[in-house]
C-alpha cells in the first residue's frame, strides 16, 4: 500500500473557517458528524459513495493514508444567523469525517474522485491477479 497521499486537497469554505481548527491535519477531531457512506465492489473497482449535499468540491478533503481512506469537511449551517424554534432538526451542520479501511487488492496509489449533484464517488481499481481462487481438494 502507498504511504499517505492527499487526493484533490481543498480547504474548507470561508463559512466553515471556525471548524478548520477542529478538522485540521494535526489536531484530533473533537465534535463532528459521521459521514454516511455506501461501500461496495464491482468486478473492476472498489467504490465509496456518499451524499454530501450543500457542499462544493472545495469543501471536501479526501486523503489516502496507508490502508485508510479519510473523507472530511464541513457543512455550514445556512440559517446560522437566525434563531429558530425547531420542531425537528435532523440535518447535521458542521464538521464531519469518515474513515474507511481499504482492502489489500486495490491500487491505492491512483484513486479517482468525482463530485456531482451532491454525490461523492471515490473509486479504486482492483489489482489484476489478486482475485481469490478456489482450490480443489482431492480425496486420498
Amino acid at each position: 500500500m502507498a504511504t499517505s497521499k492527499k487526493l484533490k486537497i481543498k480547504e474548507p469554505s470561508v463559512d466553515c473557517a471556525d471548524a478548520k481548527e477542529i478538522i485540521g491535519d494535526d489536531k484530533e477531531i473533537q465534535t463532528e458528524g459521521q459521514l454516511t457512506v455506501d461501500v461496495f465492489e464491482t468486478e473492476t473497482d472498489f467504490v465509496v459513495l456518499s451524499t454530501v449535499a450543500g457542499l462544493t468540491a472545495k469543501d471536501i478533503e479526501i486523503l489516502v493514508d496507508k490502508d485508510m481512506l479519510v473523507i472530511k469537511g464541513c457543512r455550514p449551517n445556512p440559517d446560522n444567523a437566525e434563531k429558530r424554534n425547531y420542531f425537528y432538526q435532523e440535518c447535521y451542520w458542521g464538521p464531519f469525517s469518515r474513515k474507511i479501511i481499504l482492502p489489500e487488492n486495490i491500487d491505492s496509489a491512483h484513486p479517482q474522485a468525482e463530485f456531482a449533484k451532491g454525490l461523492l464517488t471515490v473509486k479504486f481499481s482492483k489489482n489484476p491477479g489478486d482475485d481469490k481462487k478456489d482450490i480443489s481438494v482431492k480425496e486420498g
